[in-house]
């Protein structure tokens, strides 16, 4: 019933008509659609998203998908939640509006045009910038008005001379977008660009060396041609670069993400390897280890186990004494992937140094891994897990060896 209330907790009650009649919820951002309905924001453009064309309530059509912030129901909603915040109700921030085509366009010219002044074409990149921070939408918006393909060109213009702050500001806008194949292509295709965006991880700007990193991330994953993949992975000091981005101290958390995703994404490259080992990757990960959250730290597991491939990598790991202790912790307490990415890295090391194997032992390996094999881990970390367990058969200790009479590790899918 329009006039009535419920309830949403034993205290408080929200009026009916602060609902949105798609969700149920609180209204955050209600806007009214063209059959006269509020409903909130996201809501409406998700049902419109699906492919719905009518409208929830009335189910007439919706003729027009323009949707109109209903200002006066929105002050509504956020005086009801100051009166009630004794309830522990928190006042409903005040929306941003989503950008609109025609400004993001002007925008973009006034960045793009050269008879502009640097001043105003900044004022413009740093404008668009926000819009596209803002939302998902937004970076929509902005990219279907040939946003990338513009920032492109700013970002690599005059890069053989002193790169500027319009060069910087460019960078930092086009790193929030996803590229093509073909526009990754057209970057990873040139040498002075990838040569440019290198010497830009030496920036005396963090905010600069990491969007300089994101860039060279997007362009290796976004390429499929391994000979490109190769030919950026050799480019001089690029593993050197992005190896310093972990070694920053914790506090800025974005150098962690985006160096881990650029070291992950150039260590795939089975040629260059080596260089991510003499670049000081192997000590970096393992320093940082523990500071990367879950996705990260099964990123950073996946770029130790790919670098224990290579014998110099190999040695480097071992060489480090927290190696060994913390892929041992690391199995069965973050992910299935890090608990895989953990096995492959200590079967590998422990399969080229008895030193390793000992190492293993002493922290407490053999446990870990009869408790993973009989867990619901993936069949590669189990495999992993039962190779390992028959490598380290010799160096059990008793009371394991006399616990796992049971055990049978015969049928093993290679490494």
């Amino acid at each position: 019933m329009p006039g009535s209330v419920e309830p949403l907790d034993m205290t408080v009650q929200i009026p009916y008509h602060f609902r949105c009649p798609i969700s149920l919820e609180l209204m955050r951002d209600p806007v009214t659609v063209c059959t006269g309905q509020t409903y909130d924001r996201s809501s409406i453009e998700s049902w419109v998203g699906i492919g719905n064309t009518t409208c929830p309530v009335t189910r007439a059509p919706l003729t027009d998908f323009t949707l109109i912030p209903n200002h006066t129901l929105r002050r509504l909603i956020q005086d009801w939640c100051v009166a009630n915040r004794s309830f522990g109700i928190e006042r409903i921030p005040t929306p941003k509006q989503p950008a609109e085509p025609g400004l993001v366009s002007s925008l973009l010219n006034q960045a793009a045009s050269s008879s502009n002044p640097n001043s105003s074409r900044l004022s413009a990149l740093r404008r668009l910038r926000g819009l596209a921070r803002d939302s998902d939408k937004n970076r929509s918006v902005i990219s279907s008005q040939n946003a990338r393909e513009i920032l492109i060109g700013l970002v690599f213009d005059n890069a053989g001379s002193i790169s500027s702050e319009l060069n910087h500001e460019s960078l930092a806008l086009l790193v929030l977008f996803q590229l093509t194949e073909s526009e990754c292509v057209s970057i990873a295709s040139e040498p002075d660009r990838i040569r440019y965006l290198v010497n830009l991880l030496f920036h005396s700007s963090m905010e600069v060396r990491v969007n300089s990193a994101g860039l060279i991330e997007i362009v290796v994953a976004g390429t499929r041609s391994s000979d490109l993949r190769a030919q950026i992975s050799n480019v001089d000091k690029i593993f050197e670069g992005v190896t310093e981005m972990l070694k920053n101290p914790i506090s800025y958390s974005r150098a962690l993400k985006i160096g881990i995703k650029a070291l992950f994404a150039l260590c795939l490259v089975k040629q260059a390897r080596h260089k991510a080992v003499s670049a000081g990757a192997a000590e970096a990960l393992i320093d940082r280890l523990a500071d990367f959250d879950k996705c990260d730290a099964e990123r950073a597991l996946a770029t130790v186990e790919l670098l224990c491939r290579v014998p110099a990598g190999c040695t480097a790991f071992a060489a480090h004494a927290l190696t060994v202790p913390l892929l041992v912790k690391t199995i069965l307490k973050i992910s299935d992937r890090a608990t895989e990415y953990a096995a492959g890295a200590l079967l590998a090391l422990c399969s080229a140094s008895e030193l390793s194997q000992r190492e293993a032992v002493a922290a407490g390996v053999v446990t870990q891994l009869l408790l993973l094999v009989q867990s619901d881990c993936t069949v590669r970390a189990k495999r992993k897990a039962q190779m390992l367990l028959k490598l380290l058969r010799d160096s059990w200790p008793e009371d394991s060896v006399d616990n796992s009479n049971g055990f049978v590790c015969s049928e093993v899918v290679p490494f």
